[in-house]
């Protein structure tokens, strides 16, 4: 048989190249085989064992350290966060990186949970091809699962968006399920009011752009806090108003810094110094049109992107204007949408330039800091969380634990409804498949039956990583949870079987579907592949 692949060219087939979702070499490879028989997806689950003792209230952190230069440490316990600084080479593995991403992007929350439930999924498919069942009929069986898993769990929700004091309390703790896990976990009730009330003020939104998280090292998490409007970290300029009442505020990104002959290999001949000082006179006279144009729209603030040199800052702070200069683009971008302004860099028209405006603009100290506190701004939803901390890796993974919580929260106003959480929906969703399988001819019972198993590993791991007996646990959860309408989940402070009601367990059905589905479709698509071809590198062609 002709070759048609180039020499180096890897080509992996049938039950070998569901083992080989890893790079290995050959020889390890056969020996592998060896052991395993027709193992599937090493690298998948790999991945999902990574990530696997994050799970979970008592899930443990960790430390990713980069090889570049710095060495920056990053201490997560994020899904997301871990598997995007991964380099992975394996192609099965990049599958479940990517849901990972989408899960994130899509409700914010649930990243670990998707890549372990996707992991378990290809687990227990790995045994049925083991037992020479086809994976077309296992993919048919994981279907029909998932949509019974759903619609299991669509039965059982809870919406209380028209009683406004219990929907805020089903918010409550839906945010402090959500840092249970994480690093703000101590301080969990403080935190899960500063979430539900700075989403509360969003009036329905899910745009997170008007809530801006400013980290400030020092003191303790307890230390944050939440403040209406807007924080630009900047200081204000040496003999400007401290405090403006009524702002118009114009944010620009314009050059201020042409006042000084600057020379860039630029010749100019002169025939005496009396005429540097003309052409330094010029610049001067130019850059004083500039001010007064700026002047000329009728501001007294004026937030600049770039540097402000000496000269305009006077200019400025003779007409009573208060001049920022170098408000980073983040702080420059979220203050025009805040304020109800727009990016200006030219001044020629004043009547097309939209002005922002606010109530008043002061100087505030945070700790050390000096801080510009914009309130009252045309965004009435804008507000700020100050977190402050021990270190920059502490206030780091509290920003990302706040914004999964705000996702969360920012989903469920939107799609209000509730489920209990720690455990309970896997158990509901597992027995609801496992009546399914039961009913189901055929080999696809196989596959259904193996995905309530897989739905059952969720609270098994969430037990072992709180160092708990999860057989013992599971078996009395599954025995609970066939009396009707039990409320029963892993409760792991006080290491047993606890009621999710009563201990207001509660999370967002929408991140809890989002799981189910995106797992089962990746589990899908790594199934689906029966060859795997490596290609072979570009070799260069040897030039004389």
């Amino acid at each position: 048989m002709e070759r048609v692949l180039k020499d180096d060219a890897i080509q992996e087939k049938g039950e070998r190249a569901r083992m080989v979702t890893t790079r290995l070499p050959s020889d390890l490879l056969v020996f592998l085989l060896g052991l395993t028989g027709s193992a599937s997806f090493v690298g998948a689950m790999a991945i999902a064992d990574l990530v696997k003792t994050t799970l979970g209230p008592k899930g443990m952190d960790k430390i990713l350290q980069s090889t570049g230069r710095g060495r920056s440490v990053t201490v997560t316990n994020d899904g997301a966060t871990i598997l995007k600084s991964l380099h992975i080479d394996n192609p099965a593995a990049k599958v479940l990186v990517d849901i990972s991403k989408v899960q994130d992007d899509e409700v914010g929350d649930g990243t670990t949970s998707v890549v372990v439930l996707a992991g378990e999924l290809l687990r227990e498919a790995e045994k049925l091809v083991n037992m020479k069942i086809h994976p077309m009929t296992i993919i048919a069986g994981y279907r029909m699962a998932a949509e019974c898993a759903r619609n299991a769990l669509l039965k059982r929700t809870m919406d209380n968006k028209d009683n406004t004091d219990k929907f805020r309390s089903d918010l409550m703790n839906i945010a402090m399920t959500t840092l249970s896990s994480k690093i703000l976990s101590q301080d969990k009730e403080y935190f899960a009011e500063l979430a539900v009330d700075a989403v509360l003020r969003l009036k329905g939104s899910t745009n997170l752009e008007s809530i801006q998280i400013l980290k400030k090292p020092g003191g303790s998490l307890k230390d944050s806090f939440l403040d209406e409007g807007f924080i630009l970290d900047k200081k204000i300029g040496l003999g400007q108003p401290k405090r403006i009442e009524n702002a118009n505020i114009l944010v620009a990104n314009t050059a201020m810094d042409t006042d000084k002959v600057k020379i860039y290999g630029a010749r100019v001949r002169v025939d005496s110094m009396a005429k540097v000082a003309d052409i330094e006179a010029a610049e001067k006279q130019k850059m004083r049109e500039k001010v007064e144009k700026i002047i000329g729209h009728g501001i007294n603030c004026f937030v600049n992107r770039q540097l402000i040199y000496n000269f305009p800052e006077e200019l400025f702070a003779d007409a009573g204007i208060l001049a920022v200069e170098h408000a980073d683009f983040e702080g420059i971008e979220r203050l025009a949408l805040v304020t109800g302004g727009d990016i200006a860099s030219t001044f020629d028209n004043p009547e097309s330039v939209k002005l922002g405006h606010c109530k008043l603009i002061e100087e505030i100290m945070i700790g050390e800091d000096r801080l510009i506190h914009f309130s009252g701004v045309a965004m009435g939803q804008a507000c700020t969380i100050v977190l402050r901390g021990a270190s920059e890796h502490v206030l780091d993974e509290a920003e990302r634990s706040l914004h999964d919580a705000l996702c969360v929260l920012s989903q469920t106003v939107t799609d209000t409804r509730v489920i209990y959480g720690g455990g309970w929906p896997e158990m509901v969703m597992s027995k609801e498949v496992d009546e399914l399988a039961r009913k189901t001819p055929g080999k696809k019972s196989h596959a259904i039956d193996a995905f309530s198993r897989a739905l059952q590993a969720i609270p098994t791991i969430i037990a072992d990583n709180a160092g708990l007996d999860s057989a013992e646990l599971i078996s009395q959860l599954r025995a609970e949870h066939h009396k009707e309408n039990s409320t029963a989940g892993i409760d792991v402070i006080s290491g047993g079987l606890g009621d999710m009601q009563k201990r207001g367990i509660c999370e967002a059905f929408k991140v809890k579907q989002a799981i189910v589905l995106s797992a089962t479709e990746a589990a899908e698509m790594i199934l689906r592949v029966d060859e795997i071809i490596t290609c072979a590198p570009r070799r260069r062609e040897d030039r004389m």
